[in-house]
């Protein structure tokens, strides 16, 4: 299939699908306009539009009526028809239906960067708080209106979109502080035994360990704040002052603690350790919203390129959290919050089974919530089938059949989508940059049929904001003051250094004690007298004997309670 996008890129055509023009039937096609909150913050209305021209053919006809939704709506872009957009025929996605989940796939320089932005730019006017991470730095421009051009205006005019050039209310995140934006952290308590044993990628058995030692820590109320609490503990418990103290549910091998450690220790060395400590990011800053529009959380990740699997799991962590803070709302008319998982293979590569079994409860379970998860990846085999048959709207961009592997891809891929007119093992690899097949959920839950689309171009920026953009956005972020600076309070890694001085203490006087005790002897002591009582040593009362530990289970316990309650994933359930 040819188009106009198949001529050579610019920065303003490369993945642009295009805008937003005024055609007579601009209110049914501009789901900007149509999605855009009222000023006084109440819920989006449908426009009225005018009578639109007759249909081209019945399939065009059958489009515009699938996709002519009657509430607020996301524009898409417009059919094509042959090799030319049909402006009169719009692509729309029903904003209601954000939350039946969505997958963006297609191989790469396809568009799949460009149609996530137009979704996510779009659920922002509509209401809805949106998260996208930003692994290739080509995101943040999100944050900065587009710039015009003349021929910008004209590719939007032929697929029914009037270009208004706007940015979206953006906050820019980064993990741990690697670079700039505000720092998201979490606690190794609140992130959890499942997620930690992914990232660790650690056996069944392994996972198991590790998940008895954090009972042991919640059921204790022992803090694990940041990695170097974990590895304290770790060594307690397989040192032999600590080993009595598991007995009672179990114990750890001294081989499966030498395995998790070292892992530990790696995990640390590629700069994982900023991510875990204090102060932990409260995930209901993300559904924050201004003048009406929701927040755009843009995670950027330039210091964690190469490890993919910390923030696939940290994202997995985010959605955990807000699966178990939310309440539950059903089908909202605007969702609370849009997630994005950019490089979504990622989450699933070398993933046990039960990770992939909670992803999947967490998928069916959270819709209900008013959050929506988009999946954006290269072909919908690198999803497991059981979340992909969650995933109601699709948007295809172009696969390449190179390889015999590609080959069987391809065909998989056409299956996923409803019958068709259309060869869509013929049409997908035909597909030019910033088109697309799409199929989405209608307002009353069935599917759409196929649309071949040439897809809009977004009405931010196609270019990076720049490092000055970001750094001045995250300064007069009111977000900075609470989560800008870490900070190391009591946890276990200081308890257990104290409880090893006193240890040391102890035993120390103890020999003093017996020193004298037997020069005493040597000088003549009289015979009858009655040794003095040996000062029995610490350790037998246990690790919870100590007085630092007392101290700190007084002062833990009305923030932890005597024992933490965890969720599916292993995090911990807020109180």
């Amino acid at each position: 299939m040819t188009s106009p996008q198949q001529e050579p890129s610019t920065p303003e055509a490369q993945d642009a699908p295009a805008p937003d023009a005024a055609a007579p039937e601009a209110s049914a096609a501009d789901g900007a306009q149509a999605a855009a909150p009222a000023q006084d913050g109440s819920a989006p209305a449908a426009q009225d539009a005018p009578a639109a021209p007759p249909a081209s053919s019945e399939e065009a006809e059958a489009i515009r009526t699938a996709y002519g939704f009657e509430g607020a709506r996301i524009h898409l872009g417009a059919m094509l028809d042959g090799d030319e957009p049909d402006p009169s025929v719009p692509v729309n996605l029903a904003v209601s239906m954000l939350n039946r989940h969505g997958l963006i796939a297609g191989a790469t320089g396809t568009g799949k960067t460009r149609t996530l932005q137009v979704i996510a730019e779009q659920a922002a006017h509509a209401g809805a708080a949106v998260f996208v991470a930003d692994m290739k730095g080509d995101l943040s421009g999100i944050a900065v209106p587009g710039e015009a051009s003349e021929k910008l205006t004209a590719r939007a005019a032929a697929r029914g979109q009037e270009w208004v050039s706007r940015a979206a209310p953006t906050e820019f995140f980064t993990l741990g502080g690697q670079g700039e934006g505000v720092p998201i952290r979490t606690t190794v308590s609140d992130f959890g035994p499942v997620l930690m044993a992914k990232v660790l990628e650690l056996n069944p058995t392994q996972e198991s360990s590790l998940g008895l030692i954090f009972h042991y820590a919640d059921s204790q109320g022992l803090a694990l704040l940041d990695l170097k609490d974990l590895r304290a503990l770790i060594q307690f418990l397989t040192s032999d002052e600590g080993k009595d103290e598991l007995k009672g549910i179990g114990g750890i091998s001294s081989a499966t603690a030498g395995v998790i450690l070292r892992s530990l220790t790696a995990f640390e060395a590629s700069g994982a350790d900023v991510f875990f400590g204090e102060p932990a990011f409260d995930t209901q800053q993300l559904l924050r919203t201004k003048d009406g529009a929701g927040m755009i959380s843009c995670l950027e990740l330039p210091g964690v390129a190469s490890r993919p699997a910390l923030f696939s799991t940290f994202m997995m962590w985010m959605l955990a959290e807000l699966y178990q803070e939310l309440p539950e709302v059903g089908d909202a008319e605007v969702p609370k919050l849009v997630f994005f998982f950019d490089e979504a293979h990622l989450l699933f590569k070398d993933a046990s089974k039960a990770f992939l079994d909670q992803v999947v409860q967490t998928v069916r379970l959270i819709r209900s919530k008013g959050v929506g998860i988009f999946f954006i990846t290269q072909t919908p085999k690198d999803i497991p089938g059981d979340v992909l048959a969650q995933l109601g709207n699709r948007v295809q961009h172009a696969l390449r059949a190179f390889t015999p592997d590609d080959a069987k891809a391809l065909k998989a891929t056409a299956k996923t989508f409803p019958t068709s007119e259309h060869d869509l093992e013929e049409v997908i690899p035909a597909l030019g940059t910033g088109e697309a097949i799409v199929t989405v959920m209608s307002e009353d839950g069935a599917p759409t049929p196929v649309a071949i689309t040439a897809v809009r171009a977004p009405e931010s920026s196609m270019e990076p904001a720049g490092e000055q953009v970001i750094k001045e956005s995250a300064a007069a972020s009111p977000l900075m003051k609470d989560y800008g600076e870490a900070v190391d309070n009591e946890s276990a890694y200081e308890i257990l250094q104290k409880r090893a001085a006193a240890d040391a203490e102890a035993e120390d006087a103890a020999a003093a004690e017996e020193d004298a005790a037997g020069k005493g002897d040597a000088k003549g002591a009289d015979p009858e007298a009655k040794p003095a009582a040996k000062k029995p040593a610490k350790k037998d009362e246990g690790l919870m004997g100590n007085p630092a530990v007392k101290s700190f289970l007084r002062s833990a316990g009305t923030v932890l309670g005597r024992e933490i309650s965890r969720s599916l994933f292993g995090t911990r359930k807020r109180r």
